[in-house]
């Protein structure tokens, strides 16, 4: 099945139905009064996060959706049915964005959490409503007010906490595999990761943490070059980045000359992002002479200007993995027990995503521009022509 990760649609919420005009009309009862119902409130529409799902592939294939109108009153004051709600299930992980005002309307981080997008329209008043000792025979109604209207965005971020930065074959998809219990494809090729792959890695009863495993980005991906940039937006979740670098790289580039490459690749995407906490993982030194491994590892963390915390480790062998997912525990485990004692760090922490979000949605619709402006300039194709379906992978999301 298609891993769709971003969708546009269309939703309207019910019109409220109108006021009904009506007297009363029984035998013997001249000049019974005015007995016109209200109408009913139109639907809202709600979005509700769903365990069950984890790609928006539905949201591509209908872009239109309409709660229903409330009924209009009836005599003898009754009132009309209300309109049904209409309630879209997303996966968890959706942020929901206004795409004429660029709002965000909602995050849905959670299970069953549920938050309306489009209010419904408010019922239209009968005329029983306007009867008064000095209007004994009223002849006004309202009628029901539409329902909203709005374009909205779907985007989908994986939740993890801990997400995987590397060009491609530095050896992601293998670490992933040796820590937990998610199995992603693994090959000697590059490119064999084309989706965001989740891995739950559990270090002791009733602890553990999620690791994003996301496809590679090359030289360029700024610009388009490979899958892009796309696929960054997964990581504005994260707590923390593990940068690996491929120590025994497949073709002629230095792992030095990588690690640059992969940095300046994710400042071009979100200065913020680039700015949290990043690890440097150095993968595959197995495959390197002994005499050789600290000139390379050092040769890496000039070019990087490295001060943060290294950690040397070979994927495939599970050399040196026991104390980088120790450290990961411990690093996570203090900064939810740092939250709980001052609230204001998971508002601080908010703040900063929604920043990256923003920086992330501006760096997209300028790669889309671009890549739609380099289209019309090859194939003199309308901009009708450009969708992002073809960008899509058909390939089977693992979790």
């Amino acid at each position: 099945m298609k891993f769709v990760d971003e969708a546009t649609i269309t939703v309207e919420a019910g019109k409220g139905g109108n006021g009904c005009l009506s007297f009363r009309r029984e035998k013997f009862i001249p000049k019974g009064g005015p007995d016109g119902g209200d109408g009913g409130d139109g639907g809202s529409i709600f979005v509700e996060a769903d365990e069950s799902l984890n790609t928006l592939i539905d949201y591509r294939f209908t872009r239109r959706y309409n709660a229903q109108n409330g009924q209009g009153g009836a005599s003898r004051n009754c009132t009309g049915s209300k309109g049904e709600d209409l309630v879209l299930k997303v996966p968890v992980g959706t942020t929901v964005v206004d795409v004429d005002t660029n709002e965000v309307l909602a995050d849905m981080t959670h299970i069953g959490q549920r938050e309306k997008v489009a209010q419904g329209g408010w019922h239209g008043l009968g005329n029983t409503r306007f009867k008064s000792s000095v209007n004994r025979t009223p002849r006004q109604t309202t009628k029901g007010s539409e329902g909203e209207l709005r374009n909205l965005r779907l985007e989908l971020k994986v939740l993890a906490d801990v997400g995987l930065l590397g060009l491609p074959n530095a050896g992601k998809s293998t670490l992933i595999r040796s820590i937990s219990a998610a199995k992603p494809k693994v090959a000697d090729y590059p490119f064999t990761t084309l989706v965001p792959n989740l891995g739950v890695v559990r270090t002791e009863a009733h602890r553990s943490f999620v690791v994003a495993d996301i496809p590679g980005i090359i030289e360029g991906a700024a610009e388009g070059a490979g899958l892009g940039i796309r696929f960054l937006k997964h990581l504005a979740r994260n707590r923390v980045l593990l940068h690996l670098v491929d120590m025994a790289p497949w073709d002629e580039t230095t792992p030095a000359e990588a690690a640059v490459t992969a940095v300046r690749e994710l400042e071009k995407f979100s200065e913020t992002l680039a700015a949290q906490p990043r690890w440097l993982v150095l993968n595959k030194l197995d495959m390197l002479p002994e005499e050789e491994q600290d000139a390379a590892c050092q040769a890496v963390i000039e070019a990087l200007g490295w001060e943060g915390p290294v950690y040397r480790v070979s994927a495939l062998n599970k050399t040196g993995l026991t104390p980088l997912v120790h450290d990961l525990q411990e690093f996570l485990d203090a900064r939810a027990e740092a939250i709980a004692e001052n609230p204001e760090l998971l508002d601080e922490e908010r703040r900063i995503r929604a920043i990256i979000d923003e920086e992330a949605r501006e760096n997209l619709r300028r790669l889309r521009a671009e890549m739609r402006a380099r289209r019309e300039a090859e194939d003199d194709l309308d901009d009708d022509d450009f969708d992002d379906d073809d960008y899509d992978i058909e390939v089977e999301y693992v979790r």
